[in-house]
């Protein structure tokens, strides 16, 4: 079996890298596999194909290949919250929660990524349009195996873009580097009300594998909890992973940013979470319907989380 990450130098989807690194995956009888399909909508389609078993990926991107949930359900939360930051090059110097530094900007997000920045500026007041805010691809990142964070913290520091929206691990590089500063972290506060429940780092299977294996998608949850609790219980584990997956200085880092974010490691999907999403997706024209929570989350997992709901 395989599970899709659209970004694997990451904090973002850590619960399920290290449920497979881990061992936890094998020990619940997954013989599974990690694979970078970026962007997320790939990923996703890779899924409603059949190439891979699971995505672990934003929660609102199944839409981009299961319109109306039709197909697709969610399983578990890796951890709460929408979870990208704003970086914002130095030289325009940044202040946290200001946003009037963004006119004018060309920022750098990944498709479907991006949908949660554009919503969560209209709310706040802004017009792409009026406030000549430019939001696109970053340059070089192209190709199914991008690690899209640590391309948007190099492109910050060559001048090629003025800020990013992106996760954890490309948010800690340019600020320790030196040449961005956060502006935005949804998980802890800051953005209009609301954009927390836009999206979560999620797992997620299609409805055939769920009809013809219940077990392994029990497996799956089982899985990326037991990740969660290990990680809580001791988070140089984290060291541990990133040093089979990332590149030396990355690893270096990981327990650190892992740490903040394990107050967020919970694997309920609750349904305020599900309709602050939806809504989400019809604002920005993704979703037409008021989808219910049983058409978005599978009804047969919410009993593995309990403890946690």
């Amino acid at each position: 079996m395989k599970i899709a990450l659209p970004d694997l130098i990451s904090n973002s989807y850590f619960p399920a890298a290290a449920a497979v690194e881990l061992g936890f995956c094998r020990e619940e009888g997954l013989d599974i596999t990690l694979e970078l399909i970026f962007p997320v909508d790939k990923a996703y389609a890779a899924l409603a194909s059949g190439e891979i078993d699971f995505v672990a990926g934003s929660a609102h991107s199944a839409l981009a290949a299961f319109p109306e949930w039709k197909g697709v359900r969610l399983l578990c939360a890796q951890a709460q919250g929408m979870y990208w930051f704003l970086v914002v090059h130095a030289d325009r110097a940044p202040e946290r929660g200001k946003l009037d530094v963004l006119k004018g900007a060309r920022i750098g997000a990944a498709p479907w990524v991006e949908m949660g920045l554009r919503q969560l500026l209209s709310a706040a007041g802004y017009d792409l349009v009026r406030d000549k805010i430019n939001i696109a691809p970053v340059p070089g990142a192209i190709g199914t195996t991008v690690n899209f964070g640590l391309t948007a913290a190099k492109a910050l520091e060559e001048g090629k873009i003025d800020a990013f929206w992106a996760n954890g691990m490309g948010a800690e590089v340019a600020v320790r580097r030196g040449v961005g500063k956060i502006v935005l972290d949804i998980r802890r506060g800051d953005g209009p009300s609301g954009c927390f429940n836009y999206t979560m780092a999620s797992v997620a299977a299609a409805e055939t594998l769920i009809a013809r294996k219940p077990e392994k998608v029990a497996a799956m949850v089982r899985s990326v909890m037991r990740a969660q609790a290990a990680l809580k219980a001791d988070v140089s584990l984290a060291t541990k992973v990133g040093k089979k997956l990332f590149p030396a200085y990355e690893a270096g880092l990981i327990a650190d940013i892992v740490k903040r974010d394990l107050g967020y490691y919970d694997p309920t999907i609750s349904r305020e979470f599900v309709d602050g999403m939806n809504k989400f997706a019809r604002n920005i024209g993704i979703l037409r319907s008021s989808a219910s929570y049983e058409q978005v989350v599978d009804p047969a997992v919410v009993p593995l989380w309990q403890g946690h709901i």
